[in-house]
């Protein structure tokens, strides 16, 4: 299958996803996620693939969705088509029969971070930047962000920090245990390509049994979540916060709030 916004190559048992819009930091326009949700799903067809790695062409991983396009795109006015998608993309992402791997550089923002949250494994670079921003532009986060910030950090923090908005490094993401593994810069494909030949030469089907028994538990608190996320996020685009937001976004100035 052939893909506009991302790149898709298998060998043998490993296959490698790319983000494919590095003119634009990789932000997720309506095909991206699309082709996101459409890959994922049709990744539950490769029976012999038993890892996936997930990265980012250019300078960054992903700068999340694509907020210039709230502003001038039509695609972004159905925003119901929009939520469907991003629920299909996590959905099937979390479900893959596969070790899933997020190799971080640059930046991981945004529906890009919540995405790289929904892997097994993180790997991101020490000047990496990473954020749950949504608030920034006066959203919540969506794609899963309040179930893997929760799964990772508990109630109490995930909140803090998707209140917060923070933009932190690798080596805070580390201490905090958002990720799994801080490394210098330049060096995350290195070692993205040392944990995927540890895993390769592991009895990866008890793995992949264990991911399939602990995350069958936990779907239909994913499903919940990603059902409440869109109904929020629909109410939020409506806001005149958001409205504000968007507009400070794209003019490069700092937005002045309401609360309305």
């Amino acid at each position: 299958m052939a893909y506009e916004t991302i790149g898709l190559e298998i060998l043998e048992r490993k296959a490698t996803l790319t983000l494919n819009r590095p003119n634009a930091m990789n932000s997720m326009d309506y095909t991206m996620m699309q082709e996101l949700a459409n890959c994922f799903e049709a990744l539950h067809q490769e029976k012999d693939v038993q890892l996936l790695v997930i990265k980012g062409a250019g300078k960054v991983f992903s700068a999340g969705g694509d907020v210039k396009a709230m502003v001038t795109s039509e695609e972004f006015s159905d925003f119901g088509s929009i939520m469907a998608d991003i629920t299909r993309l996590v959905r099937a992402y979390y479900t893959l029969p596969m070790i899933t791997v997020a190799q971080v550089h640059g930046a991981a923002a945004g529906l890009g971070f919540s995405l790289a949250l929904g892997s097994d494994i993180i790997v991101a670079e020490e000047d990496s930047k990473l954020a749950m921003n949504f608030i920034g532009i006066g959203l919540v986060p969506d794609g899963g962000g309040h179930f893997f910030m929760k799964e990772r950090l508990g109630t109490q923090k995930a909140k803090q920090m998707i209140w917060e908005g923070k933009v932190i490094n690798g080596l805070e993401a580390l201490k905090l245990g958002l990720i799994d593994y801080n490394v210098p810069n330049g060096m995350a494909a290195a070692t993205v390509d040392q944990i995927v030949g540890k895993i390769l030469a592991s009895p990866v089907a008890a793995m992949l049994a264990t991911k399939k028994i602990l995350h069958k538990e936990k779907l239909p608190e994913l499903e919940r979540i990603l059902a409440s996320e869109a109904e929020a996020q629909a109410a939020m685009r409506e806001t005149k916060d958001h409205r504000e937001g968007i507009r400070a976004f794209v003019e490069k100035r700092v937005p002045e709030f309401q609360g309305i």
